[in-house]
């Protein structure tokens, strides 16, 4: 597949966006995320939210927005949640965003203007983290590495699957490619396999979304079993410049107890940190590892 070439008969300023949410036992996190895509300036021509088996009250919460169309997926794994909501996709670009994912009003209109270059074939784009003390120190080290991974790593850049996009013409070409094993990452596995067919993947800053930081406050063994999964990703498909993932392998170990000391001492009411939060019993939900949980 030569980048961009099934798509360059389509005029951006009439492409449809598709937003694609897998879920599982997201309710708490759900209601924010929809309201910030109902707040879009340019609407998306479809918003389907997909339980891949939620046990607490997700699809209720998606039922209250009537642009949303609830699919379930028996089958458990974000990878197969991710599946099923692609397949139905009716745009021309397919969005792909988490359920704790906040868009900014002019998301829709970022996405339409990336794909506007008829060469690229998926993007993703920049994190903003929101549920940590210091969020404005952790955004520009977060951003400092993609910039740099995305220098490094070239033509083999990764997708991430809380902020991204591709063409539905490239999703089914790369769908038959596609890996569904437990320890790997099945956003970066898009990415690679669409590179592997000649598509162009790419980081766009113009594509921002915030993204909760509740992915730290877990056990370490746990959190770095998670990060592993980028570099093991990439070896598992041979590819050497995985290397250049292992500095973020590092800065992720060195900085998981002063992170997670912010997150958990965030108190959101007053935007500051309190020590007094950082010892008390977490109410929140967990985020559930998306590598550890397909069957």
């Amino acid at each position: 597949m030569q980048s961009g070439a099934l798509c360059h008969i389509i005029d951006y300023r009439y492409m449809k966006v598709s937003i694609i949410i897998p879920v599982y036992n997201e309710a708490s996190q759900l209601s924010a995320c929809l309201r910030a895509i109902a707040a879009q300036t340019v609407a998306p021509c479809e918003v389907i939210v997909v339980d891949n088996n939620s046990s607490d009250m997700s699809v209720k919460v998606a039922n209250a927005y009537d642009f949303v169309t609830i699919l379930h997926e028996p089958r458990q794994g974000v990878v197969h949640a991710r599946t099923r909501g692609f397949d139905a996709a009716q745009g021309d670009i397919i969005a792909r965003i988490d359920a704790d994912s906040l868009l900014p009003e002019d998301w829709i209109a970022s996405v339409k203007a990336v794909f506007k270059n008829q060469d690229i074939d998926a993007v993703s784009g920049v994190a903003q983290y929101y549920n940590v003390a210091a969020a404005g120190f952790f955004n520009a080290i977060d951003l400092f590495f993609r910039r740099r991974l995305s220098r490094q790593l070239g033509d083999r850049v990764f997708l991430w699957g809380a902020n991204m996009a591709l063409r539905r013409e490239a999703w089914q070409h790369v769908k038959p490619q596609l890996c569904s094993k437990v320890g790997l990452h099945e956003d970066f596995d898009i990415a690679i396999h669409l590179q592997e067919l000649g598509g162009q993947v790419v980081f766009d800053e113009r594509l921002e979304a915030q993204v909760s930081s509740r992915r730290i406050d877990t056990g370490f063994a746990s959190f770095m079993n998670y990060v592993w999964a980028s570099p093991r990703t990439y070896a598992k498909h041979k590819i050497r410049s995985r290397w250049h993932m292992y500095t973020v392998v590092g800065l992720c170990a060195i900085g998981y107890l002063p992170v997670r000391i912010m997150h958990r001492g965030y108190d959101p009411k007053r935007d500051c940190f309190a020590w007094s939060r950082v010892f008390a019993p977490s109410t929140a939900m967990q985020r559930v590892d998306p590598t550890a949980n397909v069957a």
